[in-house]
């Protein structure tokens, strides 16, 4: 594959996401969402932990761990970063999530992100991946962090559109199919493991999930460019707050 030079890495400070609209008009954001998993073993009753979390108010899913009948997934949501050293740790210390065994191997922090064209950055930065994590529809999902190579961020522009392109035109299939949806969230810098991304699949059915995985070992991002990919965290929700 033919590559040309990578873009020149910006001088003047950008902390804002970009879209436009389709006028061509540019488009900013300062908006995004958090999102924080929480994995633990040594859990008898999840009944507890799950009147807890129905008690807050909070924007949460609790997930039935698949590979261990003792453990749970907690994901939690927010627009404030802060919520969760301010809110969420003083209160789980403080309720039934206290009693449970931490993995810390198996969290993931990470916030919403644009890739530039996008023309509602408030649905694509807040509603969607709340949206997404919340649906009684979708109530499996499968989540892991990944990290690209150095090579890959070498790519111009072109290129890297042109990988990514084709990752975006499998997962646009299967998400219209319905077998589907993704949450994908930008990790740098913040993520114990120095990852680049998170990611869930959300879905109906496990199969599919399992399948679009599958499916995207062949491309040229994750057969060539992925430096790192795991561990999964697998999951059945077994409480979704509501969306309203």
């Amino acid at each position: 594959m033919s590559t040309s030079p990578a873009e020149p890495v910006p001088v003047v400070p950008d902390v804002l996401e970009h879209g436009r609209s389709p006028e061509g008009k540019d488009l900013t954001s300062d908006h995004r969402l958090y999102m924080q998993l929480l994995v633990f073993t040594d859990c008898r009753d999840p009944q507890p932990c799950i009147a807890f979390i129905q008690q807050t108010g909070w924007d949460a899913v609790i997930y039935q761990d698949v590979a261990n009948p003792w453990g749970l997934g907690l994901l939690l949501m927010h627009t404030d970063p802060d919520f969760f050293v301010s809110t969420t740790a003083p209160d789980l210390r403080a309720s039934p999530w206290a009693d449970l065994t931490p993995v810390p191997d198996g969290t993931l922090f990470a916030r919403s992100y644009s890739i530039g064209y996008e023309s509602d950055l408030e649905h694509t930065l807040i509603h969607r991946p709340r949206s997404r994590a919340l649906s009684p529809e979708w109530p499996w999902a499968v989540w892991y962090p990944l990290r690209r190579t150095g090579e890959f961020a070498k790519l111009g522009k072109r290129d890297k559109m042109k990988i990514l392109g084709e990752h975006g035109t499998i997962g646009r299939a299967w998400g219209e199919a319905g077998h589907a949806h993704d949450i994908r969230l930008s990790c740098f810098g913040m993520d114990r493991a120095d990852n680049d991304f998170a990611v869930a699949l959300v879905g109906a059915e496990l199969r599919s999930l399992s399948k679009i995985v599958e499916t995207m070992r062949g491309t040229v991002q994750t057969s060539t460019y992925i430096e790192k990919l795991g561990p999964f965290f697998v999951g059945k929700a077994l409480y979704q707050s509501p969306t309203a």
